[in-house]
């Protein structure tokens, strides 16, 4: 039976990161990018990452953010892998040697694919319900229907999903993952326990249901 990953994103306590890994979560993220309400400290990222136990990767997300700063943040928190929401190239992307999601803007509609293919080489591409130039994380669903059926990288789903409507999401898109942050918020970067809770309970819903 294929399980659909789950990514919680946009973690800013430690708390909530490790309510999330008893949970059974796959990955949890964390934003490095100034323009996010939910922008990290690499203090308290650093915390999240040492508290966290084996088996649950890391994700630290940026948006043309300065490769300084990114190489600053590598180097303090040793994420896993690197998650790119802005217009960055795929020779940036690449370059700081660890594997890297690329996230493209679906807001508006199938433009957003276009440019898939010049990122080859990540290890997963990423769509989001924004539009082009704005920050992930606002709970914007986008048109499933965009979603390739076959594709040469997984592909992780995000855009204002929550408990009530991912199982619909897994079913018509099938995803390799599903990634989720304001869904799962009582505010920016607080989680919610029964929302967390809730929405695992849902994914799990569907792959039984679609196995």
């Amino acid at each position: 039976m294929h399980r659909t990953r789950v990514k919680f994103c946009g973690m800013t306590r430690v708390e909530d990161a490790m309510r999330a890994a008893a949970l059974g979560v796959d990955a949890i993220g964390m934003v490095f990018t100034a323009r996010s309400r939910r922008c990290l400290a690499i203090e308290r990222a650093r915390a999240i990452r040492e508290a966290l136990p084996p088996f649950v990767d890391t994700v630290a997300l940026f948006m043309d953010d300065d490769a300084g700063w990114i190489g600053a943040v590598i180097e303090a928190v040793r994420p896993h892998l690197l998650q790119f929401h802005g217009s960055e190239s795929p020779q940036a992307c690449a370059m700081h040697g660890i594997p890297y999601l690329k996230a493209f803007a679906m807001g508006e509609g199938r433009h957003g694919l276009e440019r898939v293919d010049d990122y080859a080489q990540a290890a997963a591409w990423l769509l989001d319900g924004h539009a082009v130039g704005e920050a992930g994380g606002i709970g914007q669903v986008f048109d499933w229907s965009l979603v390739p059926v076959a594709t040469k990288r997984p592909w992780v789903l995000a855009g204002g999903l929550h408990a009530d409507n991912v199982g619909q999401a897994i079913a018509q898109a099938r995803p390799w993952a599903v990634d989720v942050a304001s869904g799962i918020e009582s505010s920016p970067g607080v989680k919610d326990p029964r929302a967390m809770r809730a929405f695992i309970d849902a994914v799990r819903a569907a792959d039984a249901q679609f196995a």
